[in-house]
């Protein structure tokens, strides 16, 4: 076998998890059926992730790598809270929802299935969410900081009721897809979250 680079293996490996976990869910997905579909011996994928948990964390970490690239927006003077918003919502509907609906799926399977696995502690799905969370809520803060503004509420706080937002929205178009509907609940939510943030230049609310 010609020799990969570790960083490549396991970027391989990941990949092939990606397409086991949409094509039969955690709860089936086995280290056995991910080095067959890597097309690499059990040996070797034993030798990269020794565990499924070591895995499936991989596999959030590569998926939080694609939430990361869809919510960047341009941040500057010229961009405030409420565009980075808008733009950032956009650019993960259209290519993590409409486009990757099988991988929404997964995330929520992986964060139920780690709810039932870890006896209630759900540590595989809080790792997931709160680095989701975390992503939102660095990408509204520069937003602000670059623009000069203030929110009404803390960035946390913000972050975890855009994700709360977005995961309704994207379960009912899971289960019932319907891109014009979809898209205009979007809109009207991320006009709620953007009242509710209530961005505002810094010099004014000092006045």
């Amino acid at each position: 076998m010609a020799y990969v680079k570790a960083a490549e293996r396991e970027e391989q490996i990941v990949a092939a998890a990606i397409r086991v976990l949409g094509a039969v869910g955690v709860a089936g997905t086995t280290l056995r059926a991910v080095a067959t579909e890597a097309g690499l011996p059990l040996g070797t994928m034993h030798y990269v992730f020794p565990s499924k948990d070591k895995l499936l964390r991989a596999v959030i970490a590569a998926v939080e790598r694609d939430v990361a690239a869809a919510l960047h927006v341009r941040v500057d003077s010229d961009h405030g809270v409420a565009q980075a918003i808008r733009q950032a919502v956009d650019n993960f509907w259209s290519s993590l929802v409409e486009n990757e609906i099988g991988l929404q799926v997964m995330q929520y399977e992986l964060a139920m299935y780690s709810a039932r696995d870890d006896g209630g502690s759900g540590g595989l799905g809080r790792l997931q969410f709160q680095g989701y969370t975390a992503l939102i809520a660095e990408s509204y803060e520069r937003a602000a900081t670059a623009a000069g503004e203030r929110c009404a509420v803390d960035y946390d706080t913000l972050g975890r009721l855009s994700l709360a937002m977005m995961d309704g929205l994207i379960i009912q178009y899971v289960t019932n897809p319907d891109p014009e509907r979809a898209r205009r609940d979007l809109d009207h939510a991320v006009d709620m979250i953007v009242r509710f943030a209530d961005p505002r230049p810094i010099a004014a609310a000092a006045d």
